[in-house]
C-alpha cells in the first residue's frame, strides 16, 4: 500500500501521507464530497478533483497489486520464480509490463512449440541458435521422429523454429522495447474495403487516411474503430521507413534480431534463423503489438471522450435556475400536438392540456386561446419550449400569444430538451404520474428542468441527457460511473432542500441511495415537514455514519435551528456557538453580517477536531448561507424570422446558446432546428487548445453565419464577428472544415467519419438525429 499511496501522491502532486489519509477515509465509507468538504485537516486540502483522480487511480493500482500476486503465486506454484524474475515482477508498474513478465509462464493450450520440446527438438533450437555455423539439414537428422510427426527434416527445423519463435515472441524485454518504439514511430494506416466505398460513404475522410498513432485525437480514433467494427474500414500499424515488399525485412524484424545477437554473417544457419526472426514478426508479435496499441489508442480515446462527457454534463447540471415561478412546459409535436403542463413554483403539476395548432389541423387561434387561459388560470410566468421538432413553430406560437395578450407578462425559453422521452418512460415517472400520458410527462419534465435544471435532470440517466462524444462507443462501465460521480459532485456542491426534493435527487446526496432517498420522502409524507436536521436520524436505517455523510449537504429551510439552512455541518455548530458566545451575539445575528464575519480570525476559533481550513470555510457559509455556486439565469433571444436552416444567409449575427462542447469546437442551437459549429479554429482570435477555455454548455453567445450546406444540413458559424465569409464553393462549409490528407508522419485535424464527431457536418448529423429522437 505505501507503493500505491507513493505513486498516487506523486501523480497528485501531494504528499503520501495525504494519499493515505484520503485512502483510509475512502475505504471506511467516506465519499468525495464529504471528505472534499468537511475533512480538509486530515487530506490536507485535496479537492474534490484530486480525490476523483485517487478514487480511480487507487482502483486501478489496487486491480494491479491483486494480478500481480495472483501471478507471483502462478509462477512459484510452478516452481520457476527465480529471485530476479519475482524483482521485475514486483517492480512492474502497468497491467501489459505485468502480463509480458507472466507470458511465457502462463498456463496455454499445447502450441507447437510445446509439440516439438516433447519430441526432444528443443538441444536443436537451441544449438542452431548458439552456433550459427551448423548445417540445418544436417543437424536436423538426428532429431527425427516420425512417431511424434517429425519424419522428416523439414518437419523437424520447424518445430525447432516455433520453440525460438514462442521463445522470443515471450521475452518481456524485447516486447517492451517493440511496444514503445511503435508507440512512438508508428502509423495508424486506414483504407477502405473493398467494395464498401458506397455503403461506408459516411466514413469517406478515412478510405486513405494515415497519422501518427500516438497523436490521433480521442474523436478521430473512436471514428476509425467504429469504421472497422462496421465493416467498412482496415485498420493497420505502420511505420513510415516499412518497405513496399514483404520479402523485404521490416525494420521490427531488425530490432527482433539486433536484441537476440542474430546476424546473417553468411554462416551455414543464418538464413534459418532470419526466418525464425521474420516469422517472430509477422505471426507472433505484429498482432500481439497492434492489439496492445490500438487497445491503448483506444483506451486513451475513450478516457477523454468520457472526460467531454463529464464536463458537458457538468456545465449542464450547474447551469442557471430559473427559479421556484409558476411555469408551463410545451412539448412541441406537429400531426401529434403540442403537449402542455403547468407546474407551480415547487415543480407540482396544477394543469395539462393538448393543443394542435400546426399542420395538418391547423387550430392556431383555438391553441392560443387554450395556452392564454391557462397562464390567466395558474398565473404562469415562465413558458419552457422543448427544441426538438416544430420548437420554433411553437416558439411562433407562444410569440403571438405573448403580443395578443402582454398583460400576462410571459417569457419564453427554448430549453434542451434532451432526455425528456427517456423520463417520461421511466419507472420514477410513472410511480409520480401513474395516470398521465407518457407525452404529458414529457412536458412536465421540460417545464421543471427550467425550473431548476439539476433536481429534473437527476431523475434520468446521465447518458441519455445528450452531450457526449461517441458515448455509445466507450467503455459503458467507465462512463457510468464517470458521470455518476459528476452527478453527485454537482448535487453536493449545490445542495438539497430535504422538504421539497425528489426522491431521485435526494438519491445523489453524499451518503444517500435509493432505498434511504424513498424512507426520507415516505417520513416526510407521514410526519410533515423537517424541522430540524438532527430529526432525519428518525428515518428508517438512516444510522449515524450516513447521517454524517449527508448532513451539511441536506438544508432544512425555515427549521428552528438557522445553521440547519446551510452548509455548515451538524458536527460543527459548536464552533460557531463559540464565535457568538465570544462576540457576546446569538447565532442568528451573525449570519449574513459580512463585515463582522470577514473582521474575524479564524486562527481564534480552531481546536483539536477543526482546524483553519474547516473554520474559514464556516466563516464563508455565515456570510451567505445555502449560496447557489450556480449563475445567474439567462437565455438566448432567437431572432424573428429565422426559423429554419433555410432562412439562414451568411454575415447574419445570431444569438444562441452552446449545446455541447467537443475537443474540435462548440454546438451552437441558433433556433433552426439544426445547431451549428464553431469550429476550434473559430471560437477566438487567441490561439484555443480546449474550447472549454473559451466556452462551456449554457452558455449563451453571439455567432456569425459563415457557411450554410442546406442539402446536408451543415452550418458553419464563428464567434470571431469580424471574420471574413469564405469565397463560394460547391463543397461549402464541409469543404472548408476538412484537413488536407495527411502523409507519413504528418498530421490533420478536423477529421471525422461523417456519422461521428471529427467534421463539423457530421457532427451535425449525429446532433439533428439526437434532437428529433429526445434521447440522444
Amino acid at each position: 500500500m505505501d507503493k500505491i499511496f507513493n505513486t498516487i501522491a506523486n501523480e497528485l502532486n501531494a504528499a503520501s501521507s495525504q494519499v493515505k489519509a484520503a485512502v483510509e477515509l475512502l475505504d471506511e465509507g467516506a465519499t468525495v464530497p464529504f471528505i472534499s468538504r468537511y475533512r480538509k485537516e486530515v487530506t490536507g486540502g485535496l479537492d474534490d478533483t484530486q480525490l476523483r483522480h485517487l478514487e480511480e487511480r487507487l482502483r486501478y493500482l489496487r486491480e494491479l497489486e491483486e494480478r500481480r500476486q495472483s501471478i507471483l503465486g502462478s509462477i512459484d506454484e510452478q516452481g520457476k520464480l527465480t529471485a530476479e524474475l519475482k524483482k521485475s515482477i514486483l517492480e512492474a508498474d502497468t497491467k501489459n509490463r505485468l502480463e509480458d513478465l507472466y507470458l511465457p509462464y502462463k498456463p496455454k493450450r499445447r502450441t507447437k512449440a510445446q509439440i516439438a520440446r516433447e519430441a526432444g527438438i528443443e538441444p536443436l533450437a537451441d544449438a542452431l541458435y548458439e552456433n550459427p555455423s551448423l548445417d540445418p539439414e544436417a543437424s536436423a537428422q538426428d532429431y527425427l521422429n516420425a512417431d511424434a510427426g517429425f519424419a522428416d527434416t523439414k518437419a523437424v527445423l520447424e518445430g525447432a523454429r516455433h520453440i525460438l519463435m514462442e521463445r522470443f515472441a515471450e521475452d518481456a524485454e524485447l516486447i517492451g522495447r517493440l511496444r514503445e518504439h511503435l508507440w512512438g514511430q508508428g502509423l495508424l494506416k486506414v483504407s477502405v474495403v473493398e467494395g464498401k466505398e458506397q455503403e461506408g460513404a459516411k466514413f469517406k475522410d478515412y478510405f486513405d487516411y494515415q497519422e501518427p498513432v500516438k497523436d490521433v485525437p480521442s474523436h478521430r480514433a473512436l471514428a476509425v474503430f467504429r469504421g472497422r467494427t462496421a465493416g467498412i474500414l482496415n485498420v493497420a500499424l505502420g511505420v513510415p521507413d516499412e518497405p513496399e515488399s514483404r520479402l523485404e525485412p521490416h525494420p521490427c524484424e531488425n530490432m527482433i534480431a539486433a536484441h537476440c545477437h542474430i546476424k546473417d554473417q553468411g554462416r551455414a544457419a543464418d538464413t534459418w534463423l532470419k526466418e525464425v526472426v521474420r516469422w517472430t514478426w509477422r505471426v507472433k508479435l505484429l498482432t500481439q503489438i497492434e492489439t496492445d496499441l490500438f487497445g491503448k489508442l483506444r483506451e486513451a480515446a475513450e478516457e477523454e471522450a468520457i472526460q467531454v462527457f463529464a464536463r458537458n454534463l457538468k456545465d449542464l447540471l450547474l447551469a442557471a435556475p430559473a427559479g421556484p415561478r409558476a411555469t408551463m412546459g410545451l412539448d412541441p409535436g406537429l400531426r401529434t400536438g403540442v403537449k402542455v403542463a403547468v407546474v407551480d413554483s415547487t415543480g407540482k403539476m396544477l394543469d395539462h392540456a393538448t393543443i394542435y395548432p400546426h399542420a395538418p389541423q391547423n387550430q392556431w387561434q383555438q391553441a392560443i386561446a387554450v395556452l392564454g387561459a391557462l397562464c390567466q388560470k395558474h398565473q404562469v410566468q415562465l413558458i419552457s419550449i422543448g427544441n426538438g421538432t416544430a420548437s420554433r413553430e411553437t416558439d411562433k406560437l407562444v410569440g403571438d400569444l405573448m403580443k395578443a395578450a402582454p398583460a400576462l407578462k410571459l417569457t419564453k425559453i427554448m430549453v434542451n430538451e434532451a432526455g425528456a422521452s427517456v423520463y417520461s418512460a421511466s419507472e420514477f415517472a410513472a410511480r409520480e404520474f401513474p395516470d398521465l400520458d407518457v407525452t404529458i410527462r414529457g412536458a412536465v419534465s421540460i417545464a421543471r428542468r427550467l425550473q431548476d435544471p439539476l433536481a429534473e435532470l437527476v431523475k434520468i440517466e446521465p447518458k441519455s441527457i445528450g452531450v457526449g462524444q461517441y458515448q455509445h462507443d466507450v467503455s459503458q462501465t467507465r462512463l457510468a460511473r464517470a458521470l455518476d460521480a459528476v452527478v453527485e459532485d454537482c448535487v453536493n456542491a449545490v445542495g438539497v432542500d430535504v422538504n421539497t426534493a425528489s426522491s431521485a435527487l435526494l438519491a445523489r446526496v453524499a451518503g444517500l441511495n435509493s432505498t434511504l432517498a424513498s424512507n426520507i420522502v415516505s417520513y416526510r409524507d407521514s410526519n410533515g415537514a423537517f424541522k430540524t436536521r438532527k430529526e432525519l436520524t428518525k428515518v428508517a436505517r438512516l444510522g449515524d455514519k450516513t447521517f454524517e455523510q449527508a448532513a451539511g449537504f441536506l438544508r432544512v429551510m425555515q427549521g428552528s435551528n438557522p445553521l440547519d439552512a446551510s452548509a455548515v455541518h451538524p458536527e460543527a455548530y459548536g464552533v460557531v456557538a463559540r464565535i457568538a458566545d465570544k462576540q457576546s451575539r446569538d447565532i442568528g445575528s451573525i449570519i449574513g453580517d459580512s463585515a463582522f464575519l470577514k473582521a474575524l480570525k479564524a486562527e481564534e476559533y480552531v481546536d483539536d477536531h477543526f482546524g483553519v481550513p474547516t473554520v474559514r470555510d464556516i466563516i464563508r457559509e455565515l456570510d451567505k448561507p445555502g449560496r447557489d455556486p450556480r449563475p445567474e439565469f439567462t437565455f438566448a433571444q432567437y431572432q424573428e424570422g429565422v426559423e429554419d436552416i433555410k432562412d439562414l444567409k451568411p454575415g447574419m449575427v445570431l444569438e444562441g446558446a452552446v449545446t455541447n462542447v467537443a475537443n474540435f469546437g462548440a454546438f451552437v442551437d441558433i433556433g433552426v432546428h439544426q445547431d451549428g459549429l464553431v469550429h476550434i479554429s473559430a471560437l477566438s482570435n487567441k490561439f484555443v487548445k480546449d474550447p472549454r477555455e473559451v466556452v462551456k454548455t449554457g452558455d449563451i453567445v453571439k455567432v456569425k453565419v459563415m457557411e450554410v450546406d442546406i442539402p446536408r444540413k451543415r452550418i458553419g458559424l464563428s464567434m470571431r464577428l469580424d471574420d471574413e465569409l469564405p469565397a463560394a464553393s460547391d463543397n461549402g462549409a464541409a469543404k472548408a472544415s476538412r484537413p488536407q490528407k495527411t502523409q507519413s508522419g504528418g498530421k490533420g485535424r478536423g477529421r471525422s467519419d461523417a456519422d461521428g464527431m471529427g467534421s463539423f457536418g457530421a457532427l451535425l448529423m449525429q446532433a439533428q438525429k439526437n434532437k428529433t429522437s429526445k434521447t440522444s
